[in-house]
């Protein structure tokens, strides 16, 4: 798991997805500590960005 903070701006749903599959992959679907708080930061920004390409395809 990285430990740099993500780039500014938003990121395509399709990255943040990616890295959201490869994390759960990485842990074997085990998520507690940082890596819980990890993926919930991830989910929040996969809401985020689904919520401005559906917004943006309006």
């Amino acid at each position: 798991m990285s430990t740099t903070p993500p780039p500014p701006g938003p990121r395509p749903a399709e990255v943040v997805q990616a890295e959201i599959r490869a994390l759960m992959q990485e842990t074997g679907g085990w998520l507690w500590g940082p890596t819980r708080a990890r993926y919930e930061q991830l989910r929040d920004e996969w809401v985020a960005a689904m919520r401005g390409e559906v917004a943006a395809a309006a």
